[in-house]
């Protein structure tokens, strides 16, 4: 297994535990100030940590897929796979006393690369 980290995201705000050697997109390129991206050096794996804006029309387990799913729309994806949605308990947030709840969602989505075609 690779050794990890304990990576600080969003000045701090939070952290995510990452590969030692995954590289700071934003060290190569400008990054929106929503979102946090990390490649792997070697697997072309990359991991984008975005925040995003509440919409009050969806809820619980239904929102985290919609916003999977906005998401992968808005950056053009061909493919989109929610491969499942679980929820985190709020014992496991730092922002536990701001959030009624919260949810991991894991899927795919095909996404062409910066300056690549789909």
């Amino acid at each position: 297994m690779e050794p990890m980290r304990d990576c600080p995201l969003f000045g701090g705000a939070f952290s995510a535990i990452l590969p030692t050697g995954a590289i700071d997109v934003s060290d190569l390129r400008p990054v929106p100030d929503n979102q946090e991206v990390f490649c792997h050096p070697v697997t072309d794996q990359s991991l984008i940590v975005e925040l995003l804006e509440l919409q009050a029309h969806v809820q619980g387990e239904a929102a985290a897929r919609y916003h999977f799913e906005d998401v992968g729309g808005v950056q053009g994806a061909r493919a989109v796979h929610v491969e499942s949605v679980q929820p985190l308990g709020l014992e496991n947030l730092a922002l536990r006393g701001c959030c009624q709840e919260a949810w991991v969602v894991s899927g795919k989505q095909q996404i062409a690369k910066e300056n690549q075609q789909p």
